[in-house]
């Protein structure tokens, strides 16, 4: 008996922990849009376009076309830029909307605060920190090893010569122009937003002009018959495929698609400006929207040229403009290049450094982080500890380490943020309606209702806690038929593409679950809040943001995987030790219920 009573008493124990557990993790930030912020508000509509175009139309100009014409599409490089700018106007146009539906500071983490909870939100802040340090680190080593290119590898060949590092996965040498660079950048971020991003409007604008002359002078030797041209080939083997427009036909482009998409990240560092634009609501949207836009204008004049002024499989992958101009004689233009490269760099250095400070600010701000990292100075009003302590690490990083099996991590980073945002306005355009919620919840849980309501049988009108339930449902469970299709995808392209019927049956019942999966959430009715801004065909359109993205992260390899693991198992032991017990909104909770004399709310965290 005492047993038993001793069993029953633990059981409660651990029903009150887990409950206590959840809503933690379940914890969310109510933003005040009316609520004025700490930070100062200087930054237009052309300073964010400026902003997203130069952190994402930095080195992968210069070298990314060339790379993908030669191994992958051939001239059809156009049309693979064109399918990654449709792809990431998808993301883009999903943190538009939450740009304009949250204007604060901390992009993907304050937008999943707000709408999945506190724990989802405290591993996509975690995610971004991790996703702009590496961002930042590997931008200023490509850009110190363009820099040492010029004068020869004098800097590495001294440093090796007086202080090498014989480990594996580190540099060979530490790179202390790196980190001069880095942490020079750090100050010139902590002086203040609006004289920073006047040093990167310049940047940007130079690197777009150096784009710009590229296009026109390459243009003037361009021949269209390079379009029709066929490489030679072996009896056995055509290494450089068959020729003409598609020489690696519709595989090649869809596989130069996925390497295209990286050209277009860093866009997202527009998002994390909410607290320092003059209009976010207005401007967020327009500056992503125009910088995708102008950025793929750039990419598809940049890999025309290419491909007409030289054949595709002449060209160079690592160096495609130096080649071409070597190829017409012009050397003089080359110098050119130089300067926008290194402008360009310059450019993504900054939109890879600007957001990461606003982010550690965000969730410091709410207590998930310790609470001096995001001070503001009264003098800049900029977070300049957080911006200092950032740099200091991006600059460690870019000193010691080979960053180049990284760099794929800032990869999984990003598509995991894009698919959380384009989740997150799932479940948003879903939400109860506030005048239904006044009303109270009056819909029945029965199976019957419930499987009526998913083809919108019981002719609701308003969206209802029951309907934001089942939408929230829907997503989960369509999140895990993206991943098992791209996991079928990824591991079993050559079966499928070999017609074996096992395959493409499982293929064409996961599609099939995908669509009626979005049909369901389609037929649900949406909430009635007015926005500045809305993502067109809800849900079709952040459904399928959603399976490219996680599509692209099952493609990297399992040592990316693993890396990231032991990042986030390093977050998790950062917020169960400090950021769960200092949470803003937990300590809020504590005060209120303190101050309620009538009830003993003492169990809940």
């Amino acid at each position: 008996m005492d047993f038993a009573l001793t069993k029953l008493i633990v059981l409660y124990k651990m029903k009150w922990k887990l409950r206590d557990l959840y809503k933690a993790f379940s914890r969310r930030k109510v933003v005040d849009n009316t609520e004025e912020s700490t930070l100062a508000r200087v930054l237009s509509t052309l300073d964010l376009t400026a902003l997203g175009i130069g952190s994402t139309l930095g080195v992968g100009a210069y070298i990314l076309a060339g790379s993908v014409a030669k191994k992958h599409a051939g001239p059809a490089v156009v049309i693979s830029f064109a399918i990654a700018a449709v792809a990431s106007m998808f993301a883009g146009l999903c943190y538009a909307e939450f740009g304009a539906r949250v204007p604060r500071a901390g992009s993907a983490y304050i937008y999943s605060y707000v709408t999945i909870g506190e724990f989802v939100a405290f591993l996509m802040g975690w995610t971004l920190i991790l996703e702009y340090v590496i961002g930042s680190a590997s931008v200023v080593r490509a850009l110190s090893t363009y820099v040492d290119v010029l004068f020869n590898d004098s800097m590495k060949n001294f440093f090796e010569s007086v202080m090498p590092i014989n480990v594996d996965s580190l540099s060979s040498y530490p790179d202390f122009f790196a980190l001069g660079v880095t942490l020079i950048f750090s100050v010139a971020l902590a002086f203040g937003a609006k004289e920073s991003s006047m040093v990167n409007n310049i940047f940007t604008l130079v690197n777009l002009s150096v784009v710009l002359f590229v296009i026109i002078a390459g243009s003037l030797k361009a021949d269209i018959n390079n379009w029709k041209t066929e490489p030679s080939c072996t009896e056995t083997d055509c290494e450089n495929g068959e020729g003409g427009f598609m020489p690696y036909g519709i595989s090649g482009i869809i596989t130069g698609a996925a390497a295209c998409f990286y050209g277009f990240i860093g866009f997202d560092c527009v998002a994390t400006t909410g607290e320092e634009a003059k209009n976010p609501q207005r401007s967020i949207p327009i500056a992503i929207v125009a910088s995708l836009t102008i950025v793929f204008l750039a990419y598809f004049g940049v890999s025309v040229v290419l491909t007409t002024v030289l054949p595709y499989y002449e060209q160079n992958p690592e160096a495609p403009f130096p080649h071409i101009f070597d190829f017409i004689g012009w050397e003089w233009a080359k110098w050119f290049v130089t300067i926008g490269a290194i402008s360009g760099l310059c450019a993504s250095l900054l939109g890879s450094m600007f957001p990461l400070p606003r982010v550690i600010y965000a969730m410091a701000s709410d207590g998930l982080v310790f609470k001096w990292m995001g001070n503001i100075n009264s003098r800049f009003q900029t977070p300049i500890m957080g911006t200092l302590s950032a740099g200091l690490l991006t600059g460690i990083l870019a000193t010691i380490f080979e960053l180049d099996p990284l760099v794929k991590m800032m990869s999984i980073c990003t598509l995991l943020t894009y698919s959380i945002v384009a989740s997150c306005v799932l479940i948003l355009r879903y939400e109860e309606s506030e005048a239904y919620e006044k009303k109270g919840d009056h819909n029945p849980r029965t199976f019957v209702f419930i499987i009526k309501q998913l083809i919108s049988a019981n002719k609701l009108n308003h969206s209802t806690k029951l309907t934001a339930q089942i939408v929230t449902v829907l997503v989960c469970c369509y999140i895990l038929l993206c991943i098992c299709t791209a996991i079928l995808l990824s591991m079993y392209t050559t079966e499928i593409a070999a017609g074996k019927v096992a395959f493409i049956v499982l293929l064409v019942i996961f599609v099939i679950g995908l669509v009626i999966t979005l049909s369901f959430i389609y037929f649900q009715p949406v909430s009635g809040r007015k926005l500045a801004f809305s993502v067109p065909f809800v849900p079709f359109l952040p459904g399928f943001s959603i399976l490219i993205n996680i599509y692209l992260m099952m493609t990297l390899d399992k040592d990316t995987w693993i890396l990231f693991a032991i990042w986030i198992a390093i977050g998790l032991g950062v917020y169960f030790l400090y950021g769960m017990w200092h949470s803003h909104i937990r300590n809020q909770k504590k005060w209120s219920t303190s101050n309620d004399k009538g009830a003993d709310f003492s169990h809940i965290t």
